[in-house]
């Protein structure tokens, strides 16, 4: 039987992180102004080097944007604020709504993985606004 140990490689600008299944990782940017980051999806290998499953380019455009614009969202009750809409631009498999959820502005993004056979990813993003 075959298995798989995925992990992701994320980049923001100059920063980058690996982050295995459920895990999560903080990155920080005062300035967004690049088309964000780019996600590659490994299997990781024991014994021979790590196999590329994939990758997928997220915009991180929408979640700044909505986050931005209702400044505190522990204001608010839970609710959609964003979308970020499927297109032939994207390799989402949906749109992908921006929520404020018990206080918190967070994104669901569920990717069909580029350069590839087949492959999905599924991210869950949180915004955490560093001047409160």
């Amino acid at each position: 039987m075959l298995s798989s140990d995925p992990y992701v490689i994320l980049n923001l600008g100059k920063q980058v992180g690996k982050v295995k299944l459920h895990t999560t990782l903080f990155l920080s940017r005062k300035h967004v102004l690049l088309p964000n980051k780019l996600q590659q999806v490994f299997d990781y290998d024991t014994f021979s080097a790590d196999d590329i499953m994939g990758e997928a380019e997220i915009d991180l455009h929408p979640l700044i944007n909505s986050a931005m614009a209702y400044g505190d969202p522990e204001m608010f009750g839970n609710m959609q604020i964003g979308k970020w809409l499927k297109s032939d631009d994207n390799a989402l498999m949906d749109d992908s709504t921006i929520n404020i959820v018990d206080g918190k502005v967070k994104q669901q993004v569920f990717f069909k993985l580029q350069n590839v056979e087949s492959g999905e990813l599924e991210l869950e993003l949180e915004w955490l606004s560093l001047e409160q």
